[in-house]
């Protein structure tokens, strides 16, 4: 009993403190992607803050289960490296007795892992990808800043104006190229305004102007003045338009639709739960360390094989996505292979001690290859 519970509150604490890193590192660095769309005008600056919050809720399913595994490797290394593991194997706690702390703390996490990864993610990205397809979709005359040229959204048309007063509502010295049908209208006038008429459309009206319009290498020109001109800029009826990804699908969205794309998204979401328990399970036989060595080599050992399991999901999620193998195929097979590892060194570690284990086979060789050596040795010296 008094095992179980320090190896709990052990656990507790060491995982605080590395989501804690974890969750700093991956706040400080996502901010930067989304600070330069916003210097790009890809998404909008008042929308900044709200865009990292929402990639933080879609990184924090990985750093959950990058949390578990590296606070387990931490608490089994610290107690060999200690000579700890050393009491608790003489009181008669075996190796195996870990198991069970072990999977009563990841359960918890297992069960958060889904939730955020079924449910909050999702929620996550779609919620990302409206601010995104919402500022895309923006009115022509909301892109417009002073002294820059802007395209519109349907690439038909260039706008150009030298100053703003007010919220966009009145533009001086403006200039529009509107493409159509290979012929080209050039409007230019001195100031403008924007109107919203009785059906809610937006209008921008200029005054004083001139309009010229024909087509590349023709000389049909033709060219018109006016005190009065308005283009439609906007359009109250006008749907946002958003292609949504799988990732930003619910996943009941997901079964609905099961195209490989999705099934590819929907193997991704059930594989980290699992890989994260496993990975947990894992660290407690990748822990040994010996206490008169460094701790170097384990957590390399354990680093790739994390790494390496986490490759191995991806690629099955691309052979689903690519429709190279089904997803009752694919799902398996990866976390198949991690559980008969996390056996295989259970038994290695279980068993050290048996005569017939690698170890000792080998260990015996090495003395018996030395002994002749060291007599011949004596005898010389006789």
């Amino acid at each position: 009993m008094i095992f179980k519970r320090a190896l709990q509150r052990e656990l507790a604490s060491t995982a605080s403190a590395v989501f804690t890193i974890l969750f700093t590192i991956a706040i400080t660095v996502r901010p930067i992607k989304i600070l330069g769309m916003a210097a790009n005008g890809k998404v909008n600056s008042d929308d900044v803050f709200t865009l990292i919050g929402f990639a933080a809720l879609n990184l924090l399913p990985i750093i959950i289960v990058l949390t578990g595994f590296i606070a387990v490797l931490m608490v089994i290394t610290r107690t060999y490296q200690d000579s700890e593991m050393v009491v608790w194997f003489a009181s008669g706690v075996s190796l195996a007795d870990w198991v069970g702390p072990i999977v009563r703390f990841a359960t918890p996490l297992f069960i958060l892992t889904a939730l955020m990864s079924c449910v909050v993610t999702p929620w996550a990205n779609q919620h990302s990808q409206e601010y995104t397809d919402r500022f895309e979709q923006r009115s022509d005359i909301a892109r417009v800043s002073p002294g820059k040229f802007q395209e519109s959204s349907s690439r038909e048309r260039v706008f150009f104006v030298e100053g703003i007063a007010g919220d966009l509502s009145r533009v001086q010295n403006i200039f529009v190229n509107t493409i159509q049908n290979n012929r080209h209208s050039v409007v230019i006038a001195k100031e403008g305004e924007m109107v919203v008429d009785k059906f809610g459309d937006k209008f921008l009206i200029m005054h004083q102007g001139r309009r010229y319009d024909g087509a590349p290498n023709q000389t049909d020109f033709q060219m018109m003045q006016f005190d009065r001109y308005g283009v439609l800029v906007d359009e109250e009826n006008r749907a946002l338009i958003v292609e949504r990804k799988s990732e930003s699908l619910s996943t009941l969205e997901l079964l609905a639709d099961p195209n490989p794309i999705n099934l590819g998204e929907f193997l991704w979401r059930i594989s980290l739960p699992i890989m994260g328990i496993l990975l947990m399970l894992l660290a407690v036989p990748l822990g040994y360390v010996n206490p008169r060595s460094g701790r170097s080599a384990n957590f390399l050992l354990a680093l790739f094989l994390c790494v390496f399991y986490y490759n191995m999901v991806l690629v099955s999620q691309a052979w689903v996505k690519q429709s190279k193998a089904s997803l009752l195929m694919a799902w398996w097979p990866v976390h198949l292979v991690c559980i008969v590892l996390i056996v295989v060194l259970f038994a290695w570690r279980l068993n050290v001690n048996n005569r017939f284990h690698p170890l000792r086979i080998w260990s015996a060789l090495i003395r018996k290859k030395s002994d002749p050596a060291c007599k011949t040795v004596a005898g010389a010296a006789q």
